[in-house]
């Protein structure tokens, strides 16, 4: 990983994780889940509000390390505006980009998930960066709760 993606892994995972976005309880929601990394202790709460296909807003609240609570600061603001199906594509996406070392951490394509390519150096990380995705996953498909074990 190069410089300059390290240092704004830094300050992005910082920033998010001080200052979540889109943290709480909404007043109302279609979809939603919770999510445990029981390895680590992290806990994650997804709310979605899916109009035809839409996600039209994303909310999160948990507790875990400060990579679990940044992931799901920038996912909840990234899958917003995103249909269903975009949203499964940037799960995917991100997936390999966390677990895949010959994927380019290029943040023209990736944006701010480009950050958590880092996390491929610490592979029981990976998990806490995923949590977020995962849980965001089964409140789409109504599961209800998900563990990343």
């Amino acid at each position: 990983m190069n410089d300059e993606i390290k240092e704004l892994y830094q300050q992005v995972i910082l920033d998010h994780n001080k200052n979540p976005r889109n943290f709480g309880t909404p007043d109302s929601c279609s979809h939603d889940a919770n999510g445990h990394n029981p390895l680590c202790g992290d806990t994650v709460h997804v709310y979605l509000t899916v109009n035809n296909g839409v996600i039209e807003d994303a909310h999160f609240k948990g507790a875990g390390c400060a990579i679990s609570k940044a992931s799901a600061s920038i996912m909840t603001d990234i899958v917003r505006g995103k249909s269903v199906e975009e949203a499964k594509k940037l799960f995917e996406a991100f997936h390999k980009l966390i677990v895949d070392d010959s994927i380019e951490p290029d943040v023209d394509v990736y944006g701010k998930l480009a950050v958590f390519a880092g996390v491929r150096e610490f592979p029981s990380r990976v998990k806490c960066a995923s949590l977020a995705w995962h849980t965001m996953q089964a409140a789409i498909d109504n599961t209800n709760e998900v563990t990343t074990e």
